[in-house]
């Protein structure tokens, strides 16, 4: 029997804890390129640490409503008149999640306790970052769609903490002429048609009395900017439509455009009209399209700032994911457990009449989307 020594030590769990939360920043395609820090940042995703809470604790975030009061001119009063404060009130509730490795008995001499770490960090990294980017797009959507290829299940209890919600109307649009996803047809892909209504449906949203709140750009070293997240099939249908001297045009605009250095244009394929233009394979696909319910189709993201939110709670470890290490089969082995108390979901408030719980920073766009290489 090998001597397991050093297993679970305190100063250990928390270096691996630290180097592993570091690690799964790095590689998460949401992380690198659309958190910020805070309630205040202007990023597609705010990421708050609520290290007051725990397990089942509810994490509340206020959408500030714009002042709508008429100025007041010379000496007239403005004791009593002040406009108050108005806030729509979000609430996300977080919940522990979990996963773990089994380094079986592949300890020796050569490879050590260390090494092992090593490879565990690795691999959880690489997990945590894979569950976080499929959550992020899963919430933003307000569904899984087909679920191919995921991690996470449609009969997941996460679903349960905070549960999906479908776009409201004011902020669902369709490629092409199509109205719904029903009328969609092989002809209504996706174009820089519909990235020019999405911008034109932003700028001019709320801000004019109704309550209904204004879509606000993410804001990035002082330039303004929307984005366009399409799935890999959206984008080679783009590419195709807008011609090689057009695409040249937008690839250029990104180059030059003010706060290109910023995270959000990293990989970005251009700049058009002032949105910048990202491509993923995980951004969510069905079948369920058109008349008969089996054209493919895929939801791409037009997403301002605040669209979405993701809360991490108390883990213990000062980090906003948990280490631990357990010696299994009377120390023939060791397992090590990887955990974050967490919760996600997509911004909303509730529409005027309170009849309509409404997306906030986002509007999704659903196309046909096919596979440019299927036979």
């Amino acid at each position: 029997m090998r001597t397991l020594v050093g297993v679970n030590d305190p100063q250990a769990v928390k270096k691996w804890s630290t180097l592993m939360a570091v690690a799964i920043n790095k590689t998460s395609y949401w992380a690198q390129r659309y958190i910020g820090e805070g309630k205040k940042s202007r990023t597609p995703v705010q990421r708050i640490d609520d290290l007051q809470s725990g397990a089942g604790d509810e994490v509340m975030v206020d959408l500030l409503m714009p002042i709508n009061m008429e100025p007041v001119i010379g000496d007239d009063t403005l004791d009593g008149n002040e406009a108050p404060l108005r806030y729509y009130t979000d609430r996300l509730r977080i919940d522990q999640v979990r996963g773990g490795v089994n380094l079986g008995s592949r300890m020796t001499k050569k490879r050590t306790l260390r090494d092992l770490r090593s490879d565990a960090k690795q691999a959880s990294a690489d997990w945590w970052a894979r569950l976080m980017d499929e959550m992020l797009f899963i919430y933003a959507s307000g569904t899984l769609g087909s679920g191919e290829g995921f991690v996470w299940k449609s009969n997941s209890k996460m679903f349960d903490v905070n549960p999906l919600t479908a776009p409201d109307a004011m902020h669902q649009m369709y490629g092409g002429s199509a109205t719904s996803l029903a009328s969609i047809t092989a002809a209504d892909g996706f174009s820089l048609r519909l990235i020019d209504k999405a911008v034109s449906k932003a700028e001019t949203m709320g801000g004019d009395g109704t309550d209904e709140l204004s879509m606000v750009p993410v804001r990035i070293d002082g330039g303004e900017h929307y984005i366009a997240l399409m799935h890999t099939w959206q984008a080679d249908r783009l590419r195709s439509e807008a011609g090689e001297g057009k695409w040249l045009d937008i690839q250029k605009a990104a180059a030059a455009a003010q706060g290109s250095k910023n995270p959000i244009f990293t990989g970005a394929m251009g700049l058009h009209n002032n949105v910048v233009l990202q491509k993923h394979r995980n951004v969510i696909r069905d079948k369920t399209a058109g008349a008969g319910a089996n054209l493919p189709w895929a939801r791409s993201l037009f997403m301002g700032a605040q669209g979405l939110m993701v809360a991490y709670g108390d883990t213990e470890s000062g980090t906003r994911y948990q280490w631990t290490e357990e010696k299994k089969d009377h120390g023939n082995y060791v397992a090590i457990g990887t955990h974050a108390i967490l919760g996600a979901k997509k911004a909303t408030y509730k529409s005027k009449d309170g009849g309509v719980q409404r997306d906030f920073g986002l509007f999704a766009m659903d196309t046909y989307c096919v596979d440019p290489n299927a036979a």
